[in-house]
């Protein structure tokens, strides 16, 4: 087996553990129901959004996109759908992302999908905690294999920021690729 697969495989084995590990409740209390976790999120939002052309390149060249975010409740709040139309300058982007809660694990698995591409790509999975969602994955770039970070902080009624970073480096350094500011349409 070629060493980079390895380690995708290893990293793959890993990250629900790690995500687990730095967001665990070091408490003797039950864990938290997460549930309702993305209740604020449900509408639809405006989406200011910068995607880095070339990540991991040494490239800063950044696109920017425009549009709306759409967030719809599914099995009472276990799942939620999204939807994602940006425009810009480099195109369009339409996204869709499933997320489904694990009631056993009291994390949440996010699932995307490209419209360009038609297929998901793996999971980031995680939980919130103090009002940030932290999500972690193991993947592929170039045929290299990286890391996945997927955070929303900033979290508001009225907006919130969500950035995506990748790792060449198992986590010890992190950089951002995209970056989102979503407010809520009345």
């Amino acid at each position: 087996m070629r060493p980079s697969r390895l380690l995708l495989l290893l990293s793959t084995a890993l990250i629900p553990a790690i995500a687990l590990s730095q967001s665990a409740n070091t408490s003797a209390t039950a864990p938290r129901d997460g549930q309702r976790d993305f209740d604020w999120e449900i509408g639809t939002w405006k989406t200011q959004l910068k995607r880095r052309l070339h990540p991991l390149t040494g490239s800063n060249e950044w696109v920017e996109y425009t549009g709306t975010t759409t967030v719809r409740k599914v099995w009472d709040g276990g799942a939620n759908l999204v939807e994602l139309d940006v425009k810009g300058p480099a195109g369009r982007i339409e996204g869709l992302s499933l997320r489904l809660y694990n009631p056993e694990s009291h994390q949440w698995s996010l699932n995307f999908a490209n419209r360009s591409m038609g297929a998901l790509v793996p999971p980031t999975i995680g939980e919130f905690k103090d009002g940030r969602g932290e999500f972690y994955n193991a993947d592929t770039l170039n045929n290299r294999a990286i890391l996945v970070r997927f955070v929303m902080s900033d979290i508001t009624r009225d907006s919130a920021r969500f950035e995506q970073s990748f790792s060449a480096d198992g986590g010890k350094t992190w950089e951002p690729n995209w970056i989102a500011v979503d407010t809520k349409l009345k």
